[in-house]
């Protein structure tokens, strides 16, 4: 039996390469990227076939082909708690908008399934309004709905907490939603959350079983890329030493104990701005910070290598970025550090979408077939 999709804000490609470990493939892809859209390019090659570029408010339903799952990584921009927080009502995030819009121009053939995935900041935009508006559109359409929160760091050693609401089509309501979310892991489901959908208990609520997400054992130690001491990636002394002098004096304790330390460590720093001057924050338990994109080149993580009396520093390479997100070597990156910045930073966590693909999303599948639900999108 084939598991089709359709990815809309499909980036790079990287909600593909989780859903095709899975067993899924990708029928339908649309962004409106053309940077993001030479890297899926480079990447897959029904490209042609299957990627139609362009602004989701111009896409008509005749572009869409029927397939079982729909997913939408929209962007987070005005969600998040970096942006301007207009909410969906923004330009951006807005484009949530142009999505459903489309599900709902496909009448009969809306997919029996959906997949949305954003920043958990989109709990609290305009006061949860935005998320319950969201959540009551997609019933609308005929959508009831679970989320949940998974973190890359299930995976890779990377901290990035993705929220993601899953929608079925035509299913039976959850009764006792409190009973419901109590057998779930308590890592998928934060206070915030489990409040948002027990306060909102009036929309369709489907809570399904999900198992407990796997821990990883991996560190940032094994995403690394083993570059000579003489890269020209390395920075010079006064570089590293003008890093140190943007630390808080705590910072600058962690940072010496690694350099004492008899063995390499390594640790990431990101600058942020703290009481209006740009401050760089060092990560030193094995976990790199969550992946940014970069702007100004301020949002690019750091690495620390530091150990011996000695410590280096430079940026992370791109390829460590795939890395930290789960994408295999295989991948090609033949594109500017910058662009392949962009495209890893504003991406999800391959091996999560993975396990999403095969602990969420083929049980309900499964139901679905029993059911003779949408069965000839399936």
């Amino acid at each position: 039996m084939e598991k089709t999709f359709a990815e809309f804000f499909a980036g790079i490609g990287l909600v593909r390469l989780g859903l095709q470990k899975a067993g899924w493939k990708a029928k339908f892809a649309n962004d409106i990227d053309d940077k993001k859209l030479e890297m899926y390019w480079n990447n897959f090659s029904d490209t042609i076939e299957t990627f139609l570029p362009g602004d989701i408010h111009e896409l008509t339903p005749s572009d869409i082909p029927d397939v079982t799952l729909a997913t939408a990584s929209f962007p987070c921009t005005d969600l998040s708690l970096a942006g301007s927080r207009r909410g969906l009502a923004g330009k951006q995030s807005g484009a949530f908008w142009g999505f459903t819009r489309l599900l709902d121009g496909l009448n009969g053939r809306r997919p029996p399934l959906i997949l949305i995935e954003n920043v958990p900041a989109f709990l609290t935009s305009r006061y949860g309004r935005d998320f319950s508006s969201a959540i009551r559109r997609l019933n609308e359409l005929g959508y009831s709905c679970d989320a949940f929160v998974l973190n890359a760091s299930n995976f890779t050693p990377q901290s990035r907490a993705r929220l993601f609401i899953v929608g079925m089509f035509d299913s039976p309501r959850t009764d006792d939603i409190k009973v419901a979310l109590a057998r779930r892991a308590p890592e998928l489901k934060p206070r915030q959350l489990t409040d948002r959908i027990v306060d909102s208990s009036n929309l369709s609520w489907t809570i399904i079983d999900i198992p407990p997400p796997p821990q990883t054992s991996r560190s940032l130690a094994h995403v690394l890329q083993k570059l000579p001491v003489d890269s020209a990636r390395w920075w010079p002394n006064e570089r590293v030493e003008y890093l140190l002098g943007q630390m808080s004096e705590r910072h600058v304790q962690v940072t010496e104990a690694l350099i004492r330390s008899r063995k390499l460590g390594y640790a990431t720093v990101y600058r942020r701005v703290r009481y209006g001057r740009s401050m760089a924050e060092v990560r030193a338990d094995g976990i790199a910070g969550c992946l940014r994109t970069p702007k100004g080149g301020s949002s690019r993580q750091i690495l620390l290598v530091a150990g011996k009396g000695k410590l280096r520093a430079r940026f992370m390479t791109p390829r460590e970025y795939a890395r930290l997100q789960g994408v295999p070597d295989s991948y090609m990156i033949n594109v500017p550090d910058n662009q392949a910045y962009f495209g890893f930073g504003d991406a999800v966590c391959v091996p999560a979408i993975e396990w999403i693909g095969t602990n969420v999303l083929d049980p309900l599948v499964t139901k679905l077939t029993g059911s003779g639900i949408r069965a000839s999108a399936i």
